[in-house]
């Protein structure tokens, strides 16, 4: 007698407001994602396919801020729906570059760009996914790192958690041999205080980090500032490059602010 088939978990992939990035990310996979679609199955995925199939599902990745009160509802039934739920990318962990409106007026951005802004329909600030509904994992980037992301996918299949690394980007740049930008050159980098995940691209080519993966799991931002202004910032400079991908990341939030207080 034929054993049953195994059921394989059912994935699905979800947009918010964002720019599809993270979701090519894991079509940029291509080889990986054909081992990958033999172990799930991937009930809903718009970015790939406009078939979709209604939960539940047992794992779920959300790309994307929440920005309009139908995303609120929206990732309330995701949340519902999903056994396991991941954030992708800086708009879903942090709000994304959009989450500037977050300091500015919204209603006056409307009314300066929208002939009827009354036909749009916003909420004033960009949030991550994880002030709406509690979060299984966080991946961080801007975009997502695809060997991260494969990650991810696996230890959810395996049961157990990803194995994502926790140290800075200054871990990266020691990995790779690449000589200290600011050390060497004294170029402002956000390096000791950003999550690893990238491969430290921008100290390779000789510039400083960037920030797109939003702050590491341990910042001293009191000792780091005032390193920024050794290598030249002013205040405005050190808040503009905190307020980039990740601008509403708690920390990079707080430290901006409290520069603009000084």
């Amino acid at each position: 007698m034929n054993a049953e088939p195994r059921r394989r978990p059912r994935l699905a992939v979800w947009k918010f407001a964002s720019c599809d990035g993270c979701q090519l990310t894991l079509l940029d996979c291509e080889d990986e994602l054909l081992g990958l679609a033999e172990q799930v199955e991937i009930a809903h995925f718009l970015e790939a396919s406009s078939a979709s199939e209604p939960g539940p599902y047992d794992l779920s990745l959300v790309e994307g801020s929440v920005t309009t009160a139908q995303d609120v509802e929206r990732i309330h039934h995701i949340r519902a729906v999903s056994r396991r739920l991941v954030t992708i990318g800086a708009c879903a962990t942090a709000g994304g570059v959009q989450a500037l409106r977050n300091y500015a007026d919204v209603a006056e951005f409307q009314a300066a760009v929208y002939a009827r802004p009354d036909y749009v329909a916003t909420l004033a600030t960009s949030t991550p996914i994880s002030a709406h509904v509690p979060v299984d994992f966080e991946l961080r980037g801007c975009p997502i790192d695809r060997r991260q992301l494969l990650e991810v996918i696996t230890a959810h299949l395996a049961g157990r958690r990803p194995a994502v690394p926790a140290h800075s980007v200054c871990f990266e740049c020691k990995q790779r041999g690449t000589v200290c930008v600011t050390v060497a050159h004294g170029t402002p980098c956000l390096g000791p205080v950003t999550h690893a995940g990238c491969g430290a691209i921008c100290p390779a080519y000789g510039r400083g980090c960037y920030g797109c993966f939003g702050p590491g799991d341990s910042t001293n931002f009191p000792a780091f500032v005032p390193l920024l202004r050794r290598d030249g910032m002013d205040t405005l400079d050190v808040v503009r490059v905190l307020r980039t991908f990740n601008t509403a990341a708690p920390e990079f939030d707080a430290a901006s602010r409290k520069e603009l207080d000084r």
